[in-house]
């Protein structure tokens, strides 16, 4: 059986790059294919094993590697330009295009979803709001462009023959955009590089890229307002924003190396996670640590906290966390407080149990044999 990865791009080592990177020691033996590829040579040994890919006509245009969203009006047709004919399972790991690949219906094509393509769907209206394209004449174009690109992802839906969600929240939207079901199979955490430690300092922390979506500047004014001590871990577009909004009281360290950032996590009273997102890592990494998750109850952080809402539920020896319910500096300060009056009844032990199901090996097996069994289902119907 020939077999081909299709990843959208290849540019960092995120979290869908852990993906592919698992996909990798399950199988040995995958061709890839990908829009562009700008990989160092460390992550491609890493993710890739140190594999080349076959790419689209977007890595030759003029800075294709560099500024690969400025083609985004061809993304369309750069992904059907790739070359599946000679492949029998096709596995595509998408967040944009890479499901729409052209296939027959003697191949087998699984499509692992990180989510519909969020700035053309759910997130249409906020992304246009803040690139300012929601007047003008470049604002015109880019709402035809992603209208374009609606059209065609819709279209598309049939493509692959079984998705498969990374949370329950993901399926949903796969069920609401596509109409199509979706099997479940929560991503990998390297949950067993995590370690625990009984002391604890008076501070709380946040770690994230900064960019709008992550609401760093909610939890920042939050903590502004409240004069409890915060330390925020990350960088972005969004950071000198930010440093404005910080109070002496909070502690930008900017980008720090993993093993730094994860004894800030483990020495911190909990973890502060404001964004909605599609599963979420750094929640359960610090869960890893044994450290309590103050979030937002929406999207991913709901199936992977065990937590409370502070008016509707209260602390069980189950729980892992406590959740607002709307991203605002009320909703947090009143999260935060429900914590402090019952921080000594979360355990280290229990938090850091509830990470066992997303561990590496835990994916690496799940999704091996769902993949198995749906290819030999589909064998037998060929």
């Amino acid at each position: 059986m020939k077999k081909a990865l299709v990843h959208d791009w290849y540019t960092v080592y995120g979290g869908a790059e852990r993906c592919v990177e698992s996909f990798n020691n399950i199988w040995d033996d995958f061709d890839h294919f990908s829009l562009i590829d700008d990989l160092s040579q460390k992550n491609r040994d890493i993710i890739l094993k140190g594999k080349q890919t076959k790419n689209s006509f977007i890595q030759k245009l003029p800075f294709g590697k560099k500024k690969y969203r400025s083609y985004l009006p061809l993304f369309p047709l750069a992904i059907e330009q790739l070359d599946f004919s000679e492949y029998e399972l096709i596995v595509s790991s998408s967040s944009s295009v890479a499901k729409g690949v052209l296939t027959r219906p003697d191949q087998l094509h699984i499509s692992y979803v990180y989510s519909p393509v969020r700035y053309a769907w759910d997130l249409y209206s906020q992304y246009i709001k803040e690139a300012k394209l929601d007047r003008g004449i470049k604002g015109f174009f880019a709402r035809y462009f992603l209208f374009k690109l609606r059209q065609w992802d819709y279209s598309t839906a049939n493509r692959p023959n079984h998705y498969i969600a990374i949370s329950k929240y993901v399926a949903k939207r796969v069920k609401k955009i596509y109409n199509k079901e979706a099997i479940v199979i929560y991503p990998p955490v390297d949950t067993n590089s995590f370690t625990l430690t009984d002391e604890t300092k008076d501070y709380y922390i946040t770690c994230s890229r900064m960019v709008p979506y992550k609401k760093i500047d909610l939890i920042v004014e939050t903590f502004s307002k409240s004069g409890k001590k915060l330390v925020v871990v990350g960088e972005g577009p969004d950071f000198k924003k930010i440093k404005k909004l910080a109070k002496p009281n909070i502690e930008l360290m900017g980008y720090v190396e993993k093993d730094e950032m994860q004894k800030l996590i483990k020495q911190s009273r909990a973890f502060i996670f404001a964004a909605e997102e599609d599963f979420g890592i750094a929640p359960i990494e610090a869960q890893a640590c044994g450290i309590p998750v103050i979030a937002f109850g929406k999207g991913g952080a709901l199936e992977t906290i065990n937590g409370v809402f502070p008016s509707k539920n209260k602390i069980s020896d189950e729980v892992t966390g406590v959740f607002f319910n709307k991203q605002n500096v009320n909703s947090l300060l009143e999260a935060i407080d429900y914590f402090e009056m019952n921080e000594a009844l979360f355990d280290k032990k229990t938090i850091r149990k509830n990470t066992d199901r997303f561990s590496i090996e835990r994916f690496e097996n799940e999704f091996k044999e769902t993949v198995e069994t749906l290819y030999n289902n589909w064998k037998e119907n060929q």
